[in-house]
């Protein structure tokens, strides 16, 4: 008889494993700094030696990335929260004004996904519910890869758009708002309260793109917690058994994000006398006319260039924010 080996045992293997992954995301980034500080510092004492204006050059550039590299080490000490590692699950709806706010959130939609990507995450769309016009109504989409939460968190709240609509004849000014909601995605190691007797079921024919199958046959799949009211929908994959796996996902996730948010409930009520709350909800403003300005109402970083920002350029938002604010964001 073979005593079990350490590799018999899976879940355990895979938390060592994760482990492993997240130490050599501190070790691997330190190392190469340290070894480029190291030739930085010999190519300098050569300069110092035989002055050449080429490598001059090149040792500024090097400085350059060195600094770049330790603000990334240390935004990622910044992402030490206990779902920070984890996926995210972004969702998106739109606020009252019919197509004007529905075309908002697909601008917000699209924008997350460039974010994404660049930074090599994988983008999953769960459910996606389309307007009658233009835009969406809702979507919900999973943002899969390491710390995918730990810096989407930052995007939580209403987002508020200022432009000359395209959707108005008059070519009047409106302003549109759109929620964003950010929810860690939980695995089954994560022990979460649902019972089959409090989830109600309810299947339909899917509203979005996939041939004729998605159209004709009820699918898609969504899913109500009775106790706390919260309701999920996916539609996106033809069958009905994969929809219901993913909206219980979704579900997990949503009710692990309210046990999250009713643990912090008694320290928010502290901070509320601290903090400055007077935009309410709304953490940011993105202004195309008169004039062009995006503006973070929590951090005051205000940036100029809006396409950049709209076609995913996220970073200094996030950061700036993650310095201000740190693991209080959770």
């Amino acid at each position: 008889m073979t005593t079990p080996g350490f590799w018999d045992n899976p879940e355990r293997a895979k938390s060592v494993v994760d482990e492993i992954r997240r130490l050599k995301r501190w070790t691997d980034p330190f190392a190469e700094l340290s070894r480029r500080l190291t030739d930085a510092r010999e190519l300098a004492d050569l300069i110092v030696q035989d002055p050449d204006p080429e490598l001059e050059r090149g040792i500024v550039d090097e400085v350059t990335k060195l600094v770049r590299g330790v603000e990334e080490l240390e935004l990622q000490g910044m992402l030490q929260g206990p779902d920070d590692r984890r996926d995210a699950l972004l969702t998106i709806h739109p606020g009252a004004g019919g197509t004007e706010s529905q075309d908002w959130a697909e601008m917000l939609m699209r924008m997350y996904t460039r974010w994404a990507e660049r930074h090599g995450y994988e983008v999953h769309l769960l459910d996606l519910v389309s307007g009658e016009e233009a835009g969406i109504k809702s979507v919900a989409m999973e943002v899969r890869g390491d710390y995918g939460y730990g810096y989407l968190k930052a995007e939580k709240g209403v987002h508020r758009l200022v432009r000359i609509s395209p959707f108005d004849a008059q070519s009047r000014r409106h302003t549109s708002f759109a929620s964003v909601f950010v929810y860690p995605v939980v695995d089954d190691a994560v022990e979460i309260d649902l019972r089959e007797e409090d989830i109600e079921m309810e299947v339909f024919r899917a509203s979005g793109a996939g041939g004729q199958h998605v159209n004709k046959t009820s699918s898609a799949v969504r899913l109500r917690h009775l106790p706390t009211g919260i309701a999920v929908s996916c539609q996106q994959e033809r069958s009905q058994h994969k929809n219901r796996a993913t909206a219980l996902k979704m579900l997990k996730a949503a009710l692990y994000q309210r046990a999250i948010e009713e643990r912090e409930k008694k320290r928010a009520e502290v901070e509320a006398t601290k903090t400055d709350i007077s935009w309410g909800n709304q953490i940011r403003s993105y202004v195309f006319q008169p004039y062009t300005m995006v503006n973070d109402h929590r951090t005051e970083l205000k940036i100029t260039d809006v396409q950049s920002v709209m076609d995913g350029d996220l970073d200094l938002f996030i950061e700036t924010f993650l310095k201000k604010f740190g693991n209080r964001a959770a």
